[in-house]
């Protein structure tokens, strides 16, 4: 379990790194928002700024558990699944959940990073091709946010940026 750190998320490196007393110590490619940054409800973008886990969710679930209102639907993701839902949003594995620090900015009204349910989670791995391309949140492969999950608490701060 990582203390004393935080997650920095580069929106225009597409990459999420792990910093521990000042050091890099983990770098996973991530995919932000194909709208790119931006903190309004609605927007479909990246929001910036402080950020810290609000919650950790999944934990025990297999790998590639299909989440819907972030809870298992019971459901693995397969080629075939996708196939019968190709307009799903594919939230898979863990999520990671969000919630902002900055009053105004990322928190509270229409710019709170925790209402707009905006999480670090799982996707299918063929989406993880180094291009920004979700709805708002931070899309990673299903084993990097496996790993990710076990190593941070809830409550260590996110800093994303672009």
């Amino acid at each position: 379990m990582v203390t004393d750190s935080f997650l920095d998320i580069s929106i225009s490196a597409q990459a999420l790194k792990v910093i521990e007393r000042d050091a890099e110590v983990l770098r996973y490619p991530v995919s932000t928002a194909k709208n790119g940054a931006g903190e309004q409800m609605g927007s479909g973008c990246t929001p910036t700024g402080w950020h810290k886990i609000k919650a950790k969710i999944g934990a025990g679930q297999p790998l590639q558990t299909v989440f819907i209102g972030r809870r298992p639907t019971g459901e693995i993701y397969s080629p075939e699944l996708a196939d019968e839902h190709p307009r799903r949003d594919w939230i898979l594995t863990r999520i990671l959940w969000l919630v902002g620090l900055e009053p105004g900015k990322n928190r509270y009204g229409n710019v709170d990073t925790g209402w707009r349910y905006i999480y670090i989670h799982g996707c299918p791995d063929d989406l993880m091709n180094g291009k920004p391309e979700s709805h708002g949140c931070i899309r990673m492969a299903n084993a990097d946010v496996l790993d990710l999950f076990n190593r941070v608490r809830a409550g260590i701060k996110v800093f994303i940026h672009e």
